[in-house]
């Protein structure tokens, strides 16, 4: 065979390799979906306002939640924090831990939420009425910072999820649920950032 013929296979061959890789490889939104819900403890406070103080029940709940990785590669996470909102409301927040998933896999995670009981008093009326139709509607938004591990580079990478709930206040039964997640991922690597910052 000439020469010139094999090296123009040995080409198209690599190049046709790397476009399915590429093609393989491109990233995919991950999935994060909440299992269960469980009171962990219950405090009783009374805040030095209103007078006469009123007393107010600060809830720490423990959220299972599964988190599928659809892509190709391992990530690893810096922590972050997942804010719990009620009607616009900020009720609590929840430490999600550093970490790392490998490719096309499902974990299941623990988070523990603490949820200011004050603002709960403040919507008393309103929690009410959810527990009679037990029905309460939250949204869940975190965002996550970590790196894609790509053959010897690592990319990095922002999981924006946003995620509404619809829970049962009673029996903290998970009714339903609408998550949507966005994976931004850089294509540059970390070491070319770290010279971009030196300049």
């Amino acid at each position: 065979m000439d020469a010139t013929i094999g090296w123009t296979i040995a080409i198209g061959t690599t190049t046709a390799a790397v476009v399915a890789l590429a093609i393989a490889a491109r990233p995919r939104d991950p999935t994060l979906s909440l299992l269960s819900i469980s009171l962990s403890s219950l405090h009783v406070g009374f805040p030095t306002t209103p007078i006469p103080p009123i007393p107010v029940l600060d809830l720490e709940l423990t959220l299972t939640v599964s988190v599928t990785n659809p892509n190709l590669v391992p990530v690893t996470y810096s922590p972050s924090t997942m804010s719990i909102y009620c009607d616009d409301t900020l009720l609590g927040q929840a430490k999600v831990a550093a970490g790392s998933q490998p490719a096309r896999s499902v974990r299941t995670l623990q988070l523990w939420a603490q949820l200011d009981g004050l603002k709960l008093t403040h919507r008393l009326a309103r929690l009410m009425r959810d527990v009679i139709r037990r029905e309460m509607e939250l949204k869940a938004v975190v965002r996550i910072e970590g790196e894609a591990q790509l053959l010897i580079w690592k990319h990095p990478f922002v999981i924006h999820v946003d995620s509404n709930v619809v829970v049962d206040p009673l029996f903290l039964e998970v009714l339903d649920q609408e998550t949507r997640s966005k994976l931004d991922l850089s294509l540059s690597t970390n070491k070319e950032e770290d010279n971009k910052n030196e300049k």
